[in-house]
């Protein structure tokens, strides 16, 4: 058996190490201190992707070293959530004993939530057929009998058989309320569950004493709105990918949340509709001109915001933004600094043992001398 080990020891060594890459990068833009926001030391994903590595008559997970390109057996992921783990095994040991199940099968992904739901995706190099169908429910009904709250989907090139339903629902506790959160398989979703409560907690505590509403961009499935809810009057939230607005629909639904209004658009479309470039259909129902946004808050992917997006966030006071790539933060600084302060920054130690950082700040408009 091949263990996945982690460098436990060294975790208080890396995190200092991020705060001070971080601190440095932000000293030109006179930003506060960071809050430090730790990660569990193991067991804190609750994403994973494997590939299948067939060996005659043997089969088990792998993962590939970034560096080397070497093959390495995964059979004990101590990144993983507990339920990843427990599934992991589960899985091996029954395809082992299906070969309708294991022929051909390229990758599992596995989703799973604190709350004890999980998704497995098995991808196949091979057309998956009704054979396939009946195995696939025995297998979720023999995990059902473990005790796995788990729903399985099989691909194949251009086909998806989804056995029951694709996502999970998550219970998140934030700040003393309990949110539920759909996650829709093949969608993005945060991977470190106690480092996203740390981080919706954190957005909450710096807009506590927000006024009027909030426009959000990237929204995605409403993790943010949802929890930031509670402080404004109202939300206007922007997604472009369909799944996530679907989930993020449902969500507002669960929660009984009443002032979250999502816009399927992109940040750059709603851009363009908000200095007039162009007209869109999606929002003739909503009257934008009755919102009033003191507050913007963006969670771009790693690119950063593109520079017309910039120059619509400048014209709020509040600008809340949290970010997967400090370097594309910093480009965005470039102009957002010369109009705003930082206030309050915070670091998220979401990948933790990696080089990769999340951050947040707060910028308040410069007070005019």
């Amino acid at each position: 058996m091949t263990t996945e080990t982690l460098p436990i020891d060294a975790y208080e060594t890396q995190l200092a190490e991020k705060a001070a890459r971080l601190k440095a990068m932000m000293a030109a833009y006179r930003a506060p201190e960071p809050e430090i926001f730790r990660s569990p030391v193991n067991h804190y994903r609750m994403r994973a992707e494997f590939r299948i590595w067939h060996e005659e008559q043997d089969l088990y997970h792998i993962m590939f070293d970034p560096l080397t390109k070497e093959r390495i057996r995964i059979d004990f992921f101590a990144a993983g959530s507990e339920l990843i783990n427990g599934l992991m095994t589960a899985m091996i040991q029954a395809l082992r004993l299906s070969p309708v199940l294991r022929r051909k099968l390229f990758q599992l992904d596995y989703l799973t939530t604190m709350s004890g739901e999980a998704v497995i995706t098995l991808i196949y190099h091979r057309p998956l057929d009704d054979e396939w169908r009946e195995a696939a429910a025995a297998l979720r009904d023999e995990l059902r009998a473990q005790g796995f709250a788990v729903n399985l989907i099989g691909r194949a090139a251009k086909t998806k058989i989804c056995l029951d339903r694709d996502y999970a629902d998550e219970r998140l506790p934030v700040s003393g309320r309990e949110l539920i959160y759909r996650q829709i398989e093949n969608s993005f979703t945060q991977p470190n569950a106690a480092v996203n409560i740390h981080m919706l907690e954190w957005a909450l505590a710096a807009t506590q004493d927000a006024r009027g509403d909030l426009l959000e961009l990237y929204c995605g499935n409403g993790n943010f709105s949802l929890a930031l809810a509670r402080n404004f009057e109202r939300v206007l939230a922007t997604e472009i990918a369909k799944p996530s607005v679907e989930a993020a629909q449902y969500n507002i639904a669960a929660n009984h949340i009443g002032n979250v209004q999502i816009i399927r658009m992109s940040a750059e479309e709603f851009t363009q509709a908000m200095q007039g470039v162009r007209e869109f259909t999606r929002l003739k129902d909503i009257d934008l001109a009755s919102y009033r946004c003191e507050t913007i808050f963006v969670d771009p992917p790693r690119s950063g915001l593109d520079d017309a997006t910039v120059e619509l966030v400048r014209c709020y006071p509040r600008i809340l933004y949290i970010s997967c790539n400090p370097e594309s933060l910093c480009r965005n600084l470039g102009s957002l600094s010369q109009t705003h302060d930082i206030i309050r920054m915070a670091l998220f130690d979401q990948f933790p043992y990696t080089r990769h950082m999340e951050c947040g700040v707060l910028l308040t408009a410069k007070t005019p001398e």
